[in-house]
């Protein structure tokens, strides 16, 4: 009787050892192709090559305590902290618009600079706006609470901050916790003539944006202009053929394509590693995705359900963003590649979420 139930304690308190492992070697294989990717840029920036991959590993290394941590973290707990949370990453969010505190890049207010640490706020409300939409419908769904959110940091993101990659991701990830918690189908549909209208407005309103469109519907139509960054990253894609030109042995990252080692790291891994390599990629996500929505799948409790529902949604959509705009199957976005793309928030949140799914599956494992 006692060995029995020493038996099952172990089963129950059993991790998701293919998440964790496929994450191993998404981390692993990102940190290779950033250091492939942006040694050029780190010589012509800081005259040092070894630059973006040093910041890198100090970023995977917070993140793997972090995941760690929440790995063992009760997830229920999040029920009492989600408020608190999300309260500090609007805070955050608004802040990059404080003089001396923000960064601006490209026209775009998105980082939050605190001494030699910059972050990026957007990237960190994802996943605090998944902990606060599982906490929300929990019991019930609660529309207008989720609609004034979702409302706000679209604003916030899109407009303010002019990141409508991340906008996007944190719409349809908010959505699909919106749906999965037995929210009504006639809300979505409601919806559609809204969100058609406001894509409409914020793609007519910005020259940038139009252009982003424009360079999506004909890639070829001004080679030195406006489609410059697809066309460079197809023709890395393209010059990898089936198996690529081998590591290390990309042209395109010689300053070709625009943010190389971090949106755009897919065309390098296109272009050394060739289809096989895409493939490979794609596989690793498929399998993360799977085990994500297998945790949800035997989730004891409705929270816990929800909750890494949404966090492997957020990840994967991320994920099909990026994807489908480094394959012209989708405008180009601002939207990093998870565990793959130079980036220490984006890295960090990504960690904690699997942190946060390895604890959901070690607490619900299917005996």
């Amino acid at each position: 009787m006692i060995f029995k139930k020493v038996k099952l304690q172990s089963q129950k308190e059993c991790m998701d050892l293919p998440l964790l492992v496929t994450t191993a070697v998404l981390i692993l294989f990102g940190l290779l192709i950033v250091y492939d990717a942006s040694a050029i840029k780190g010589l012509n920036d800081f005259n040092d090559n070894f630059y973006y991959i040093k910041q890198q590993l100090i970023w995977m290394t917070i993140g793997v305590f972090s995941l760690v941590f929440f790995a063992r973290f009760n997830y229920r707990k999040f029920k009492l902290l989600a408020v608190p949370l999300l309260l500090c990453s609007l805070a955050l969010l608004v802040a990059v618009f404080i003089p001396g505190l923000g960064v601006s890049g490209g026209g775009a207010h998105r980082w939050l600079r605190f001494g030699s640490v910059t972050i990026q706020p957007a990237e960190i409300i994802k996943l605090t706006g998944v902990i606060y939409f599982a906490v929300l419908f929990e019991k019930k769904t609660k529309a207008l609470p989720f609609l004034m959110l979702v409302a706000g940091v679209t604003f916030i993101t899109a407009v303010l901050q002019k990141d409508l990659g991340s906008s996007a991701v944190f719409v349809l990830t908010a959505f699909a916790i919106y749906f999965a918690a037995g929210g009504a189908l006639w809300h979505f549909i409601l919806t559609i003539p809204v969100g058609i209208a406001a894509a409409a407005a914020l793609i007519l309103t910005s020259a940038y944006r139009s252009k982003r469109i424009l360079a999506f519907l004909n890639p070829f139509s001004d080679p030195q202009g406006y489609t410059y960054h697809i066309l460079q990253v197809l023709i890395a894609l393209g010059s990898g053929g089936l198996f690529g030109l081998g590591l290390g042995h990309s042209r395109q990252k010689f300053a070709y394509i625009p943010e190389v080692h971090t949106d755009s790291i897919f065309a390098i891994i296109g272009e050394e590693l060739g289809f096989m390599g895409g493939i490979f990629v794609i596989a690793l996500f498929a399998i993360l995705l799977i085990r994500g929505f297998k945790i949800a799948q035997n989730a004891q409790d409705n929270f816990g359900k929800i909750l890494s529902l949404g966090l492997i949604s957020w990840l994967g959509i991320q994920a099909i963003i990026n994807l489908s705009s480094m394959t012209s199957l989708f405008p180009l976005t601002g939207v990093p590649l998870p565990f793959i793309s130079y980036g220490g928030s984006a890295l960090v949140a990504n960690l904690t979420a699997v942190g946060i799914l390895l604890n959901i599956s070690k607490q619900n494992h299917k005996l």
